[in-house]
């Protein structure tokens, strides 16, 4: 295989949701009530909900800017690459990174819907994300076959209602949830409550993945001196608490089908995470009353868990003890972590010199199977590889993005790096006053 045979899915990117999500999916009598942009003092596009600005935070959408304008300002949609909120120029920049298809997670609304989860008013809160949900479905993947996973929210302050969510999705097709990794650090329910068993059933049963998503940061900064690079070094591995306490939950034992994916966790962790539990269980279990059975944590781990990676070659070197077929690919576009545009070329020097069949696992296969997705009933397997898909995007400019004013980095004077403490002013300005 060359590097222009691969057939890329990603199972991690983001969407920047565009101003007109809503339109025709508003119910009259929320009219006045659901969540729409306006116009930031400074030029900012802010979301608003039960009074309060939600602005976009330029690290989530910097594909195409220049590293040095990376930072946490509000941004307006004309500062960002058109692929953020627009599908149809999505699909262009994919073309052009030769990815095929993708995964993709909310922003405003929060991961797994947790500004949603804050509402006063739950009944509004239930129809903005069935909104979204049929906005995603329908429009953002829906006018695109092929090309997107459908993904949904469901509502974390009811299992009864979650449950019944994913089973709505899923008659249309979607069998991909957000999920929060630790649902007891928003004042839920924690995973080892059986409270979330109607949930957990509906997805046992309809095939739909729970996909955990990085997002819990406490723990990642030791002090407001630490270098913001440290911050974001810590994330991928915050998921390594997640899946111990996935693992020893009752979830994975009393649900035999049920399937949850580590999403933008990394993998070169897995396999010191695999041999640790199977150590605690070995040393443990008789005095902490765990039983597994006639399995070892580690087996249960990888009968149930999907994990991917954006650039891990300790990962893909210790594929095989970190469970082959249970790893995909991610490309995290537009976020600050992506390898857009150059995904394939960073990819293959880690797959170049496995054999063709681990290659398909890891870049497509295993990630059909995660999400119950078959691209090729849409499209040619023959025009689905990175080179058929790049001869597809000469007219995708490359360049960097004009951001138009905005761009400016946490810290303005270039002496010393980055600092948390740098980071939390200018995420302090985010609050910004609005244009009256």
């Amino acid at each position: 295989m060359q590097m222009n045979d691969m057939i890329l899915i990603s199972v991690d990117d983001h969407i920047v949701e565009p101003a007109n999500l809503f339109d025709g999916r508003t119910p009259k009598r929320f009219a006045d009530r659901f969540p729409t942009v306006v116009k930031g003092a400074g030029g900012e596009d802010v979301w608003i909900f039960e009074g309060k600005p939600i602005p976009n935070v330029a690290l989530n959408a910097v594909a195409g800017r220049r590293p040095e304008e990376y930072g946490f300002e509000p941004t307006a949609y004309a500062q960002l690459r058109k692929g953020c909120y627009d599908a149809a120029a999505r699909v262009d920049d994919m073309n052009a990174n030769g990815v095929l298809a993708s995964l993709n997670f909310p922003s405003f609304v929060g991961l797994a819907g947790m500004l949603l989860d804050k509402a006063q008013d739950k009944d509004l809160a239930l129809a903005v994300l069935q909104a979204w949900n049929d906005w995603h479905i329908d429009e953002w993947c829906g006018r695109h076959p092929g090309r997107f996973i459908p993904l949904a929210l469901v509502p974390l302050w009811d299992a009864e209602l979650a449950g019944e969510e994913v089973r709505r999705v899923a008659r249309n097709g979607c069998h991909a949830i957000n999920f929060v990794p630790n649902p007891n650090a928003i004042g839920r329910p924690s995973l080892h409550s059986d409270s979330w068993d109607p949930l957990w059933r509906a997805c046992d049963e309809e095939g739909t993945t729970i996909c955990l998503h990085i997002s819990d940061a406490s723990g990642t900064v030791p002090s407001l001196d630490t270098p913001v690079d440290a911050f974001i070094a810590n994330m991928p591995v915050t998921l390594y608490a997640t899946a111990s306490d996935l693992t020893y939950s009752p979830i994975l034992r009393k649900f035999r089908d049920i399937k949850f994916a580590l999403s933008e966790g990394g993998t070169g962790w897995i396999p010191h995470f695999l041999e640790r539990v199977d150590y605690v269980y070995s040393r443990h279990r008789t005095w902490t009353r765990q039983d597994f059975g006639d399995k070892q944590p580690s087996q249960v781990f990888l009968e149930h868990v999907f994990t991917c990676f954006i650039d891990d070659k300790a990962g893909v070197r210790a594929r095989h003890a970190a469970g082959l077929r249970n790893m995909s690919w991610e490309c995290d576009y537009p976020h600050s972590d992506t390898t857009w545009p150059r995904s394939p070329e960073v990819l293959w020097e880690s797959l170049r010199d496995l054999p063709d069949a681990e290659v398909d696992l890891i870049t497509h296969e295993n990630a059909m199977r995660a999400y119950r997705f078959d691209p090729f009933r849409h499209l040619p397997r023959a025009e689905c590889s990175v080179g058929a898909l790049r001869a597809r995007a000469a007219h995708v400019d490359l360049g960097y993005t004009e951001t138009r004013g905005a761009g400016r980095p946490p810290k303005e004077q270039s002496a010393g790096p980055v600092t948390f403490a740098d980071v939390a002013k200018q995420l302090a300005r985010q609050s910004v006053p609005l244009r009256s």
